[in-house]
């Protein structure tokens, strides 16, 4: 699926817009936090990833994922169409550089929800950048987080945690760290951090 930008008028700014990363743990609140932005920012882009995964149930392409033939993801891996991507149990996912290019070229900023390692490849790219990561108050909070979904197994939830030690190890990669401990306060400073940014292009 090809996502259009629609393009600004004539009257309206035309400054390059910004990119915003957020990255966190599982069960850290990333998901929300995210819509809680779009929310606020009903201006905001958000880029959608594209992957070579089957739907699962309720998803809509463009909306969820891009879903598109593992052939097609290949291709773009040798055409320089991903700013980032990484196989994850034997599918492809990545961030199409075209959309970023064209939705901060209109002047629109653009929000992009990666992990750890897909983060150290967009700033290979993207220089500027917002980089913010997203910490559970603790190990203990972020465990009964992912137990009080109901959802996963114990040893899917230990794998969890393990990889979550890892990301929050590297944590210091990130401009800003922001600690999920109260939700509506989070939401309050991650909107003070975004909008501190906007304002430097007026």
């Amino acid at each position: 699926m090809t996502m259009t930008i629609p393009m600004k008028t004539v009257t309206e700014s035309r400054t390059r817009g910004k990119l915003f990363i957020l990255s966190a743990p599982s069960g850290a609140g990333k998901t929300t936090l995210c819509k809680a932005l779009l929310a606020h920012f009903p201006d905001m882009r958000f880029s959608v990833s594209y992957t070579t995964r089957q739907p699962r149930a309720g998803e809509t392409d463009g909306i969820d994922y891009c879903f598109i033939t593992k052939d097609e993801f290949v291709k773009g891996t040798q055409t320089g169409k991903w700013a980032e991507w990484a196989t994850l149990h034997g599918n492809f996912y990545g961030t199409s550089a075209e959309f970023l290019d064209t939705a901060m070229s209109a002047g629109y900023d653009v929000l992009l929800d990666i992990d750890v390692h897909g983060m150290l490849q967009i700033i290979t790219l993207y220089h500027e950048a917002v980089t913010i990561f997203i910490m559970p108050p603790s190990s203990e909070a972020l465990k009964a987080r992912l137990e009080s979904r109901a959802t996963d197994k114990k040893e899917v939830i230990a794998a969890r945690l393990l990889h979550a030690e890892k990301e929050m190890a590297e944590k210091d990669r990130y401009r800003h760290i922001i600690v999920n401990d109260s939700l509506p306060d989070t939401v309050k400073e991650l909107i003070a951090v975004v909008e501190s940014y906007r304002l430097e292009k007026k």
